[in-house]
């Protein structure tokens, strides 16, 4: 197949603030890839930094450079890459994530070069701040159907992460682009959406890096925004969801959500120097996803006290007497 031939791909890198660090590295991931049929857009959040001169620095003719004139806040800048992009595919790469240098050749020939996929995804690591391996996440599918993509990733075995993503933009552009309550699932509401719609092409290996560290925009989030939008994920994977799946889908659903904010309760305390999450939010996610997963035992016994008075309380209210 001739150069002329193959997709487009587009690869957005919005960035804000990181050209002494992060920025550099994922420049030199999008601009050494084998697929040579590539664009790369560089939003620019505004940035303080040198940020313009390490970009124009690579003096590479597939980068376009946009700097936004006053910040216009993540998702925004998120969006504003994709809407810039010509390609077939477009890929959001953070500032702080890296792809593997045959990352676009090996979803493309997966996908037999075809523009008409919603999506092409790949298994992914998690790296450290440092680039130390934590783990590798292999993109692992029960089955070809929606409900098989929604239970994989219920039982932790597909990653759903921007880095091992293609988007299909044209696919995208019909639903909004990324968007959710909070912005903080937007972008998993997307693959479902456009998964669903337009199918998907999936490649086991890991070929891209996310990585995590203190200075991600998640760490710094209220539990209840992350709940919210997870219920708002839920409602849609329900929505999507075959009919004889759908109680399914919700009760599997409130229980791997109710996991994943305990787990991000314990990584934002981490990224905030305490050992652990406040009982606070460890209560909230019971009283919204009605799911307990069991906090270290210094909290178990306030915990306990909590569910019993909760009881003795529902207890007096239906026999009429007083608490």
């Amino acid at each position: 197949m001739k150069l002329d031939e193959k997709p487009l791909v587009s690869i957005g890198i919005p960035t804000y603030n990181r050209a002494g660090s992060y920025l550099p590295q994922a420049l030199m991931c999008a601009v050494g890839q084998s697929y040579s049929n590539i664009e790369i857009i560089v939003s620019d959040n505004c940035s303080t930094d040198n940020t313009e001169e390490v970009v124009t620095g690579f003096n590479d003719p597939r980068i376009r450079y946009f700097k936004h004139q006053k910040n216009i806040g993540p998702n925004n800048n998120f969006n504003f890459a994709w809407q810039q992009a010509s390609g077939a595919y477009f890929q959001l790469l953070h500032d702080d994530d890296l792809i593997d240098p045959d990352f676009v050749q090996v979803c493309m020939a997966k996908a037999a070069y075809r523009t008409d996929i919603g999506l092409i995804r790949t298994g992914i690591r998690l790296v450290h701040g440092d680039l130390s391996l934590k783990a590798e996440l292999k993109n692992q599918l029960i089955g070809p159907t929606t409900d098989d993509f929604i239970f994989s990733w219920f039982a932790d075995m597909t990653p759903p992460y921007l880095c091992g993503t293609l988007f299909n933009r044209k696919g995208l552009e019909a639903i909004g682009g990324f968007k959710s309550r909070h912005n903080l699932f937007q972008d998993v509401l997307a693959e479902f959406k456009l998964a669903h719609r337009m199918g998907k092409v999936d490649i086991e290996e890991p070929k891209a890096s996310f990585r995590e560290h203190a200075g991600e925009i998640t760490v710094n989030v209220k539990i209840k925004a992350w709940s919210e939008d997870s219920l708002e994920l839920l409602d849609l994977l329900c929505a999507i969801a075959s009919d004889k799946n759908k109680e399914r889908v919700r009760a599997e659903g409130r229980k791997f959500f109710a996991r994943k904010m305990y787990e991000m309760l314990q990584k934002s305390a981490r990224a905030h120097g305490r050992r652990r999450p406040s009982m606070v939010d460890y209560l909230k996610v019971y009283r919204i996803f009605g799911v307990r997963y069991l906090p270290p035992p210094v909290y178990r016994r306030l915990y306990a006290l909590y569910c019993w008075t909760g009881v003795r309380q529902a207890y007096h209210k239906l026999s009429g007497n007083p608490s």
